[in-house]
């Protein structure tokens, strides 16, 4: 796109408690809101209170997004089945948060995503986020089966609102294991919905729905409030 890939190292470095204002997302005429800058935890905080991430290919600068439609979980729509809940009474896998975020955003860049050609969680933005979880930032739950970690999903937390990441999961069903005690978590401490970002069926088993932007971010606003 005609820049260096990855952050800029001109741009300046915001700590968690600087700001910086986006273009705003409800006026964009498809889902890149901007490009360039860094991947500092003021620019990352920044982005997701307004309705941003960053979503790009090692080879790009950051591209910041905002899709539309939108994906969302409320919490009177997360959908467990019958299914997992065997798997819940069953004791199947060993659920914790935050006992290893490092390792579930590792597993998360090296899961195979048939169709993606790749992976965009880079070391940059695994060093961004890990710097974020150290701030108390970003979460993450983890799928234990055999003492090993099976599979898990990390976001961020801003006040009542989740916006969830990238899950992996390395054995059948890990991942959901996870992000549904996450979800359970975070609904029963206050948090109104969880950001999915973008479709997936997946998504959509656990209770996912679209939203059309102007409505995310209408809620994004009024929540965070």
């Amino acid at each position: 796109m005609g820049r260096s890939p990855g952050p800029d190292p001109s741009f300046p470095y915001l700590d968690e408690n600087c700001r910086y204002r986006f273009p705003d997302p409800a006026f964009a005429r498809g889902d890149i809101v901007a490009v360039g800058g860094n991947l500092s935890p003021g620019m990352l905080l920044s982005a997701y209170e307004q309705g941003i991430f960053p979503w790009y290919n090692p080879e790009d600068p950051v591209i910041w997004q905002s899709p539309d439609p939108r994906f969302v979980v409320f919490p009177e729509k997360l959908h467990i089945s019958a299914s997992m809940g065997k798997i819940f009474r069953q004791g199947t896998f060993i659920i914790s948060f935050n006992r290893d975020f490092p390792a579930v955003i590792r597993g998360c860049a090296a899961i195979d995503r048939p169709g993606q050609g790749g992976t965009w969680i880079s070391g940059d933005i695994i060093s961004a986020y890990t710097e974020l979880h150290r701030l108390g930032w970003v979460h993450s739950a983890e799928s234990w089966q055999d003492g090993e970690l099976a599979g898990g999903c990390y976001g961020i937390r801003l006040g009542n609102v989740f916006c969830g990441e990238s899950m992996f999961a390395r054995r059948s069903n890990a991942s959901k294991a996870a992000f549904l005690r996450l979800a359970q978590y975070l609904f029963d401490d206050g948090v109104r919905f969880i950001d999915c970002q973008v479709p997936t069926e997946h998504l959509r088993s656990l209770g996912g729905q679209e939203l059309g932007r102007r409505e995310f971010l209408a809620l994004l606003n009024k929540t965070l409030r």
